[in-house]
């Protein structure tokens, strides 16, 4: 830290705390509380309960956190393949064409994400695509919506390699693919984990797309609670916040050992 008084440090931590703590803690502490209330007569909701985090943990509510899960799992995996892909190309570009590259893959996070849903619905509701009312369309929608964040986190991965490993072994004799797969994506495996996390994250909690775009028999757990919430369920809603939120903290962590172990290799 660059101030060295220990009043000054006090202060500053005391100023980081009145930000943090109302803007990003308490909201997410109200809604822990709300799961587990029937009412809210007072400063926080009250009366408490059991029964609220009982029924997000089955029927619908457990069939959309397996939508959720399935989706994000499998945007995430193709966002990763995608924008690792991309990455590893445009390394090899002219900085022009590199530009290029990065303003596409860069675009559907410029524009807002119910433009991607609804250029998604146009796109594909006619043949010979046609996957509007398919579960195939919320799938893309996602990919396109993370395929970005992958993108940027190998690229700016691969800025940081050193190009000495690849060199030496290429240099050894082995054959670009050998390279690729035994030198450079090895050494790019903790960026790869924080990038899968970072897109899994973003596709459980995608609502603004979804909503254009679920059909019926394809419910994510995010449409559950914004409907819930939308009919005055306010506790239900926050009950399937607390399961959503559990459930992507728990892959994140997942994740996040998979980093620890990789960066330690």
């Amino acid at each position: 830290m660059l101030v060295h008084s220990r009043a000054a440090r006090l202060t500053v931590w005391a100023l980081f705390a009145l930000v943090v703590v109302p803007l990003f803690l308490l909201p997410l502490g109200v809604i822990a509380v709300a799961a587990f209330s029937t009412s809210w007569s007072g400063v926080l909701p009250s009366g408490p309960t059991l029964d609220n985090v009982s029924g997000a943990l089955g029927g619908p509510n457990l069939e959309a956190l397996r939508v959720s899960l399935a989706t994000a799992a499998t945007a995430s995996v193709l966002a990763l393949v995608l924008g690792t892909w991309a990455a590893l190309a445009a390394d090899g570009l002219r900085r022009r064409d590199r530009a290029l590259m990065d303003a596409l893959f860069m675009t559907p996070v410029a524009v807002p994400t119910v433009v991607v849903g609804l250029a998604l619905l146009v796109a594909f509701s006619r043949p010979p695509l046609l996957l509007n009312g398919t579960q195939t369309i919320v799938i893309a929608a996602h990919t396109v919506l993370v395929t970005a964040f992958a993108y940027q986190s190998v690229s700016a991965a691969l800025t940081r390699l050193d190009p000495v490993y690849a060199q030496m072994a290429a240099s050894l004799g082995a054959r670009p693919l050998r390279v690729l797969l035994r030198v450079r994506l090895p050494l790019l495996l903790p960026s790869l984990s924080a990038a899968a996390g970072l897109c899994f994250a973003l596709s459980m909690g995608e609502l603004s797309a979804t909503m254009m775009l679920y059909p019926p028999s394809w419910l994510p757990l995010p449409v559950r609670i914004f409907a819930a919430t939308d009919r005055g369920a306010l506790f239900a809603g926050a009950a399937s916040a607390l399961v959503l939120m559990a459930a992507t903290l728990a892959v994140l962590l997942l994740l996040s050992r998979v980093r620890t172990r990789a960066a330690f290799r």
